[in-house]
C-alpha cells in the first residue's frame, strides 16, 4: 500500500497506468465489501447515496469515480453526519477511497443505495 498522493487515502492496486481504463462493472459489490471493513460500524448507515462511475481526472490520470454519501453510525450509536468520499477504480477494481471529495465529485448526480443501508457486522 503506498500513500494516495495529494488526494488522500492508500492505493490498494498496482496502478501501472493505462490510460484506457476498463469499466468496473460489479463496483457496487466491490464497494460494499470494502466498506463492511472500512467502517468502524457498518450497521445502520442513514442517507446512503452513490453516483454510477464516470471517468474523472485523479492525480493527473483519467480513472473511473464513483461517489458516494452516507451517514455511518459511531460505535457509540450517535450520527456525525452525512460525509462524501470518491471511490476510484483502477483496472475494473476498487483502487482507493478519497476523504476529501472535493472537485472530483462536483457535479455528480446521486441515486438512493440501499444495499449499504443494510450492510450488517
Amino acid at each position: 500500500m503506498t500513500d494516495g498522493g495529494d488526494q488522500g487515502g492508500v492505493v490498494y492496486t498496482d496502478d501501472r497506468g493505462v490510460a484506457n481504463q476498463p469499466f468496473p462493472t460489479d463496483y457496487r459489490a466491490q464497494l460494499l465489501a470494502f466498506l463492511k471493513t472500512y467502517l468502524n460500524n457498518p450497521a445502520g448507515i442513514r442517507d446512503a447515496a452513490m453516483a454510477a462511475p464516470t471517468q474523472r481526472t485523479v492525480g493527473g490520470r483519467l480513472r473511473y469515480v464513483s461517489c458516494l454519501r452516507y451517514n455511518a453510525r459511531e460505535l457509540d450509536g450517535s450520527y456525525q453526519g452525512v460525509v462524501e468520499r470518491a471511490v476510484v477504480y483502477v483496472d475494473a477494481r476498487l483502487d482507493r477511497m478519497l476523504e476529501k471529495a472535493g472537485d472530483v465529485c462536483a457535479g455528480a448526480v446521486y441515486a438512493p443505495f440501499p444495499e449499504l443501508e443494510k450492510l450488517t457486522r
